[in-house]
């Protein structure tokens, strides 16, 4: 943990009390409270109205138990989470997450950072996620239809789209979105499409959402790289992952003239030294659910290293867009010796506290999450604009308005940051620019 000032000690020490064992949780509070000293000396009405303790407590948590029957006819239950932490901004807005790790410390550290994440789109959302230690990849399509039903056979009573609005995170895609907003709206008699968020083009969803956060990503980078005078072309990059936020990355990336030469899943790594071939990759992943050496099948001149990690790649780009705590303080003294130039967090806080101040000591440019991740809610926004008006807008139109969005973002975490004494520093301007938006609509909407 970094060392806080005398105004914020007392509130981490009041979260570490509250919510003991919640590491993640703690990880996550600790990074946005290091950034916002400056700003409550510049705005001591924060501390009087108590902003932060208030944004550090979720306004409401639901826990809840999922029975389920398997194919075999054997009951299972699952242990089920729903945190919405802030709607000062909007209705509570962020993902499910279907996964053994998911415990309540993990949903509150998303939930927490999904707080500021939604502010920095500039859309009227607030903050909020949910999930389950629920396994699909170990379940049959029917085991997972049940589960899912089951799901929100409890949840539904605190959804809607002027409350709550759910969107697929690890484990929940467009199949697993279907099968909960079947449930919801028989649940309901009604067709609220607005309440789920990463539905399938036909039925309510919105074009690039399946794209948007990796397509995000790229581009927040881009932006990065373009202050500095850089940009994508030619360069070695590495992506960590090789699921919906991966995939999209590498597309984008290529797109903007870099060469992915790596990506990994929990089996390894694989290094492609033309480049990953996106399209095989999504058949690989997305159409055969396969592991990633099945991508040797047909590229035999890549290679597949299994059980290690994709940062001992050399890179000058790095995007680590598959979970938390993934680059260690050594694999970011590794990166930098290896010239890396750039990392843009596709994931949620895949960068340990210590591999961010080794990137930040050694001049690397670093987009953190809530800035560089953004592109997936902000969509996830539009589709639900779009549901509201009973519309469906064009992919080209959704992609300009997505990279709109981001640079926006970038612009404005460059400007924060500069305002504040702080050029340059990502993490500074996402976190203060993220922090006083939501902080003035608590201002201006009372205590009670």
């Amino acid at each position: 943990m970094q060392q806080l000032g005398s105004k914020l000690e007392p509130v981490f020490a009041e979260v570490l009390r509250r919510n003991p064992g919640e590491v993640e949780f703690h990880q996550a509070v600790d990074e946005v409270l290091c950034s916002l000293g400056p700003v409550l000396e510049r705005r001591p009405e924060y501390a009087e109205a108590r902003v932060l303790e208030r944004l550090c407590e979720p306004e409401r948590q639901v826990i809840f138990q999922v029975p389920w029957e398997d194919d075999r006819g054997h009951i299972h239950v699952n242990r089920a989470f729903r945190v919405e932490f802030s709607s000062a901004l909007g209705p509570y807005k962020g993902g499910l997450r279907f996964h053994p790790s998911v415990y309540l410390g993990i949903v509150k550290f998303l939930g927490f950072e999904q707080i500021f994440k939604n502010s920095l789109t500039g859309m009227q959302i607030g903050g909020g996620k949910g999930g389950s230690d629920f396994d699909p990849k170990a379940h049959s399509e029917r085991e997972v239809m049940r589960f899912c039903q089951s799901f929100m056979t409890e949840l539904y009573r605190h959804l809607g789209p002027d409350t709550d609005i759910p969107a697929g995170d690890i484990g929940v895609g467009t199949r697993e979105i279907g099968y909960l907003f079947g449930q919801y709206k028989r649940i309901t008699n009604r067709w609220e499409s607005g309440t789920l968020t990463g539905k399938g083009i036909g039925w309510g969803g919105a074009p690039v959402r399946t794209e948007a956060t990796g397509y995000g990503c790229a581009i927040f980078v881009a932006e990065m790289l373009k202050a500095r005078g850089l940009d994508f072309e030619g360069r070695r990059v590495v992506v960590s992952g090789s699921g919906n936020v991966a995939i999209y990355a590498i597309d984008k990336v290529t797109q903007l003239g870099g060469r992915v030469v790596a990506c990994s899943d929990s089996s390894g790594y694989l290094v492609d030294r033309r480049g990953v071939d996106v399209e095989l990759l999504k058949q690989v992943k997305e159409v055969r659910r396969a592991r990633l050496d099945a991508y040797l099948e047909e590229r035999p001149g890549a290679r597949f290293v299994p059980g290690g990690k994709v940062w001992e790649v050399p890179c000058e780009i790095a995007l680590p867009c598959a979970t938390q705590n993934e680059i260690g303080e050594q694999d970011a003294v590794s990166m930098v010796k290896h010239g890396c130039l750039a990392v843009g967090e596709g994931a949620n806080m895949p960068t340990t506290p210590e591999a961010v101040r080794v990137l930040a000591d050694a001049g690397v440019a670093f987009g953190p999450g809530k800035a560089a991740n953004a592109g997936g809610v902000a969509i996830s926004a539009l589709e639900m604009q779009q549901n509201a008006a009973r519309n469906s807008w064009s992919f080209a139109v959704s992609e300009k308005r997505l990279e709109e969005i981001m640079r926006d973002i970038h612009d404005r975490c460059m400007t924060v940051a500069e305002e504040y004494g702080r050029p340059g520093d990502y993490v500074a301007g996402a976190n203060i620019a993220g922090f006083v938006r939501v902080a003035d609509a608590m201002l201006a909407l009372g205590v009670v």
